[in-house]
C-alpha cells in the first residue's frame, strides 16, 4: 500500500487552537515533522521525529526515505493553504497520496483577536518577501493584512506603506505571538507603528 504525506494545521500555536483532526492525524504519527516549539508541544517518545530549519533538501530526503516505510505528518503552522510548505511539499512528491487538513491561519486568529471581520481584506505577505506594489497601492476603504519577518516587520511595512500613498492616521495594528499567554497587540496607526520596535514573526492589519 502506497502511504500518505499529511500535511496538518497546527493554528497560530495556542494548543487551544488545533483542530481535533489534526491532533489526532500528529498523535498517530510515527513519523512527524514540525518546527522545534511544534515538536516540544506534539511528539512524543515513540516518534521518530525532524525539525524542519532552513535547509529543505535534506528534508526532502529523510520523507522520502520515512514514506517508503509508513505515512509521515509534517506539521505546519497556521493554515497549510496559506503561505506554507504546502507548496514545497506537493513539488517534492507529486506522485505521493496527500491529505491535508486545514488549520486556523495567524491571520484569523489576528483579526479575531482585534474583534474585527476580515472580509473584504486582502491577505498579503512581507515574510521573506515583499508584495507586488500593485497590490500595496492607497485606495480608500482598502485593508490589508501581512505575515511580516525580521526584516519586514510593521515599523518597515508602515513606511512602506506610507511611501505608497497611504495616510499616516490609516488605522493599524501588530499582533504577536497570537494564542500564547505572552500574545502582544499594539492597535494605533502607521504613522505610530512605523516607530515600533520588535513584532518581527507577526501579523500586522491594516486600514
Amino acid at each position: 500500500m502506497e502511504h500518505t504525506l499529511i500535511v496538518a494545521g497546527i493554528g497560530p500555536g495556542g494548543k487551544d487552537f488545533i483542530l481535533p483532526k489534526a491532533l489526532t492525524a500528529i498523535k498517530r504519527a510515527h513519523y512527524l515533522v514540525g518546527g522545534h516549539r511544534a515538536l516540544s508541544d506534539y511528539a512524543s517518545e515513540n516518534q521518530e521525529t525532524y525539525a524542519v530549519t532552513g535547509k529543505l533538501a535534506p528534508l526532502a530526503q529523510w520523507i522520502k526515505e520515512a514514506l517508503s516505510k509508513d505515512d509521515v505528518v509534517v506539521m505546519v503552522s497556521g493554515d497549510p493553504g496559506y503561505y506554507s510548505l504546502l507548496p514545497w511539499l506537493k513539488k517534492q512528491f507529486p506522485e505521493c497520496p496527500l491529505t491535508v487538513i486545514p488549520g486556523i491561519s495567524s491571520v484569523q486568529a489576528a483579526y479575531c483577536a482585534l474583534a474585527q471581520p476580515w472580509q473584504g481584506s486582502e491577505w498579503l505577505s512581507f515574510h521573506g518577501r515583499v508584495p507586488d506594489d500593485d497590490k500595496l497601492m492607497f485606495s480608500e476603504g482598502r485593508k490589508l493584512s501581512f505575515l511580516t519577518d525580521g526584516v519586514h516587520n510593521p515599523a518597515f511595512i508602515a513606511e512602506y506603506l506610507m511611501g505608497k500613498g497611504w495616510p499616516g492616521e490609516t488605522p493599524a495594528s501588530a499582533c504577536e505571538h497570537l494564542s500564547y499567554e505572552n500574545q502582544h497587540i499594539v492597535t494605533s496607526t502607521l504613522s505610530e507603528i512605523a516607530k515600533l520596535d520588535g513584532f518581527e514573526e507577526s501579523v500586522m492589519v491594516v486600514g
